[in-house]
């Protein structure tokens, strides 16, 4: 596999449009194609079986996805389940950007771009299932509950992700995982969808 050499937040045409925020330039090595387009399909399609198992079918369900690559994911979470089950689920965008605890004036990171959130359903005692593509340290789910309880009060809120890859810095476990995929702390996990980069696709780069 080739080398890609990438930057502090730019976009790489080669590495499927991710940006990656890194402390320092650094040279990434293309390791191994953990899941393929064949292999997310699958994985999406059980993971919408597993949802309308636990939940006893899509009574009182809102999908809502966490932008960016997490709201695609929901989309194709949603187009699945209703054909399996022949309803309508509402579903919605959360951004989580003014809640995130990793943007600070002693961090690298750029400025932060606001984006749209928008939930039309009200979640006020329903069953929210956050989607996003990747679980890491968990602080990203922890500012997308933050979000999301701002704009109701859900019943129960349940995570399902594409892939889990450790290193949790905060106790938050996924309730549907598409791939769990040990990594260690010099290894990246990238995420590419046809609706938002070139390709299905997750692969591991190394530092």
């Amino acid at each position: 596999m080739r080398d890609s050499c990438i930057h502090k937040a730019t976009f790489l045409p080669s590495c499927g449009k991710v940006a990656f925020l890194l402390k320092e330039r650094a040279c990434m090595k293309a390791k191994a194609t953990v899941l393929d387009d064949a292999a997310i399909r699958r994985a999406l399609t059980r993971i919408s079986h597993e949802i309308i198992e636990k939940n006893k079918g899509i009574e009182d369900l809102v999908l809502v996805g966490i932008k960016t690559r997490g709201v695609p994911i929901a989309q194709r979470l949603k187009h699945k389940i209703q054909e399996i089950e022949g309803a309508e689920l509402p579903d919605g965008e959360l951004d989580i950007t003014l809640y995130r605890d990793d943007l600070t004036p002693e961090t690298d990171a750029p400025e932060p771009q606001l984006k749209e959130t928008n939930i039309k359903a009200d979640i006020d005692g329903k069953k929210v299932i956050l989607v996003d593509d990747v679980l890491y340290t968990g602080r990203t789910v922890r500012a997308a509950m933050d979000a999301l309880i701002d704009h109701g009060r859900p019943s129960q809120i349940q995570l399902a992700v594409l892939v889990d890859r450790g290193h949790r810095e905060l106790p938050i476990r996924a309730d549907y995982v598409g791939k769990n995929v040990p990594t260690s702390l010099e290894e990246v996990i990238t995420v590419t969808l046809s609706e938002t980069d070139e390709a299905d696709e997750v692969r591991i780069y190394e530092k």
